[in-house]
């Protein structure tokens, strides 16, 4: 039996297979390597490069590799450019998304973990949001994201199948033993962007909006480290083996650090300050937004381990440290 991780090439999947085959457990990949890259897969798993829509080859990897679970992360994260394409968000995040949904039912596949987002909340009206609050997406790229959500929902009805859809919040940092991290080149996270700025990799970085109701003006983020998120996978999966019920859960610490914050903790990391302009906002950007996050301990006994802005900064800039030297080889 094998657990199947879509997008495992990538920045957040490739932790969820470090951590599956540090449990001993047998890891198959899809991936087809748009954002991802084949080295970033731990040594141990089994990497097929296609894509999660093509239903033949899922029912192939299905089958050969005996799956018994699905932790699905491939898909499109960048809200501005949802805002501009959404129809490629569609495709991406829900299509192809109902297409691996048909072959785990065909495949008789029962156990499914879906990488679910914070965007599905839009502009929430009460700090934290629980998962109860009433979902308002302000992004295709959260509505793409929720039509999966509702999906998986009816599905659990439907058939012999259950689900858990984890809705994260703002995923930062990297493996704390230096063996992987956030690897795409042009990727939008703040604090990733940050340390490339801090290392010289870009000559500045821009600030979207600092006219918000948060204490200094700047966008307000739940921010959580990348290797207590895939804790919070791990948990999700021995629930579901133990015949545990579908539900959703955030994952977040409960506490929000705005932009300037983090751009100043990134600077301290560094020994210098990192250059910065102020600029209007971008749309679809929430003014504030942090996680209610009880339920994920006390249904599935998640214990965060680097619940520290500082520490997460540090495991983010080191790994870009790597990188560069990595890349200049």
């Amino acid at each position: 039996m094998s657990v199947l991780v879509t997008g495992g090439a990538g920045y957040i999947g490739s932790h969820m297979v470090l951590a599956l085959t540090d449990a001993g457990e047998d890891v198959v990949v899809l991936d087809n390597l748009s954002t991802g890259f084949a080295w970033a897969i731990a040594p141990g798993a089994k990497l097929v490069q296609g894509d999660i829509g093509d239903e033949e080859l899922l029912a192939k990897i299905i089958a050969e590799h005996k799956v018994e679970a699905i932790v699905h992360f491939a898909g499109s994260i960048i809200v501005p450019e949802s805002v501009a394409d959404p129809l490629a968000y569609y495709n991406n995040n829900t299509v192809k998304s109902r297409a691996l949904l048909a072959a785990a039912v065909k495949g008789g596949v029962k156990k499914f973990i879906f990488s679910s987002t914070a965007a599905v909340y839009g502009n929430p009206t009460t700090t934290p949001v629980f998962e109860d609050a009433t979902p308002a997406p302000i992004s295709p790229y959260g509505t793409s994201k929720l039509m999966t959500e509702y999906m998986l929902k009816d599905s659990q009805f439907a058939y012999d199948f259950n689900y858990v859809a984890l809705r994260y919040f703002n995923v930062a940092g990297a493996d704390p033993k230096g063996r992987t991290g956030q690897s795409t080149p042009r990727a939008t996270h703040l604090i990733k962007v940050a340390c490339e700025t801090a290392l010289g990799q870009r000559a500045s970085m821009d600030v979207f909006g600092t006219d918000y109701p948060t204490p200094d003006g700047t966008c307000l983020r739940d921010y959580i480290h990348v290797s207590d998120l895939i804790a919070a996978h791990m948990q999700a999966l021995k629930h579901l083996r133990a015949g545990g019920a579908s539900g959703i859960f955030n994952c977040g610490y409960g506490k929000g650090y705005s932009v300037l914050e983090v751009i100043e903790a990134v600077g301290k990391a560094n020994g210098k300050p990192v250059p910065h302009k102020l600029v209007p906002r971008r749309p679809g950007d929430p003014a504030g937004i942090v996680a209610g996050a009880q339920k994920v301990r006390d249904v599935l006994g998640w214990k965060p381990q680097y619940e520290n802005l500082d520490f997460i900064v540090k495991t983010a800039l080191d790994w870009e440290k790597h990188l560069a030297r990595r890349n200049a080889k």
